[in-house]
């Protein structure tokens, strides 16, 4: 019997159901989960991001969920380099990367290697990017109504 071995990676910055959501499919899908914490110096060159949480209590918060088995500090930006350091015969992503460009690329390099890249549903409601505007809305008005006391 071969062990499926489960990759989910992301930011988990600001984690919210959206993220606990993908953990728990994944799970639901392979005998060791894994699960990538994008580091704070990743986020940034790869995305132009800084997260919120720094990266060891990110990985703090996604190691104390039940369905994680193992947490990963991502620290380099090629999927397949993760792959390389961490093994996995399964890569889980929310399904609003099918279809697209990186999805598909992504589905192609992992091919190559034997890696089945596996799409959960996008939780639409609730994402980190929404998250993170509605604190920037909220620290420009707290800043705006301080000025004006």
């Amino acid at each position: 019997m071969t062990v499926r071995i489960g990759y989910a990676a992301g930011a988990f910055d600001l984690f919210h159901v959206g993220h606990l959501n993908i953990l728990r499919h994944a799970r639901d899908n392979c005998d060791l989960l894994i699960a990538g914490v994008v580091s704070d110096e990743m986020l940034h060159q790869v995305k132009g991001v800084d997260p919120f949480i720094p990266t060891s209590e990110r990985a703090d918060i996604v190691r104390g969920i039940r369905f994680v088995d193992h947490v990963h500090i991502e620290t380099v930006p090629d999927k397949i380099d993760v792959w390389r350091e961490v093994g996995f015969t399964h890569f889980f992503k929310g399904d609003d990367w099918r279809g697209t460009e990186k999805g598909d690329r992504l589905e192609r390099e992992f091919a190559k290697v034997g890696v089945e890249v596996v799409y959960f549903p996008y939780t639409v409601h609730t994402s980190s990017s929404q998250l993170r505007r509605a604190l920037e809305v909220a620290s420009v008005d707290r800043e705006l109504r301080s000025e004006s006391a």
